[in-house]
């Protein structure tokens, strides 16, 4: 059973990246207003380790390969 590819204009192609894009937004917009409103206090020892293992696993391993 054959599938008939149906060929986007480029105003089709051009709607599309703007409602992608609108989705990128909205979720950075959500993404942002749930990092406002954490417990900074609560979350600031959590925070530094996480931050530290990201650094330890891949920044200071791509310092390494350069060596």
């Amino acid at each position: 059973m054959a599938v008939a590819k149906k060929t986007e204009t480029p105003q089709d192609l051009e709607i599309r990246k703007v409602k992608a894009l609108e989705k990128i937004a909205n979720c950075m917009e959500d993404l942002t207003v749930w990092v406002e409103e954490i417990d900074k206090k609560e979350w600031s020892n959590r925070i530094q380790f996480y931050l530290s293992e990201f650094h330890n696993k891949f920044v200071e391993e791509k310092d390494n390969l350069n060596e």
